[in-house]
């Protein structure tokens, strides 16, 4: 049984987080430097292979007024770019207001988030994804 991984995308750090091997519960998992695409892919292959990873759920920063952004525009060339690299599927996820939730998540757990960004990315990706995986069981008991 597979997993999914979210990624937080950004043009500096590149927040991961990973579900259980149930898909019910998001656990934030790391942040890799965006040095280059190349490498970034390399490094997301890999983790695909060490977690078993089924489904990759790619952040979508939409403005609040509900249109694209120019980071709205950077994330949809790399999800065209992770089609390319990679055959399983892709899903594109609103993550309005994700690193807002992290970095106050993490202030109220005693973390410095000034002098530690990493945690805030990959935060951000566990709530990302935790919402994603709380959508999907709200709609599959919907059908039943």
């Amino acid at each position: 049984m597979g997993r999914f991984l979210a990624i937080d995308y950004g043009s500096k750090r590149v927040g991961l987080a990973i579900s259980d091997p149930s898909k019910k519960i998001a656990k934030a998992y790391k942040t890799i430097s965006n040095d280059s695409v190349d490498a970034l892919l390399s490094c997301i292959k890999n983790e695909i292979k060490i977690n078993s990873v089924e489904k990759i759920i790619l952040g979508l920063p939409i403005g609040m007024n509900g249109k694209n952004t120019s980071q709205t525009e950077l994330v949809l060339k790399f999800n065209d770019e992770l089609k390319i690299f990679f055959n399983i599927p892709i899903v594109l996820e609103d993550e309005r207001l994700t690193s807002l939730h992290a970095k106050k998540s993490l202030v109220f757990q005693g973390y410095n988030t000034t002098s530690n960004k990493d945690n805030i990315d990959s935060t951000a990706a566990a709530l990302l994804l935790q919402n994603y995986i709380n959508k999907s069981i709200f709609n599959a008991d919907k059908t039943k």
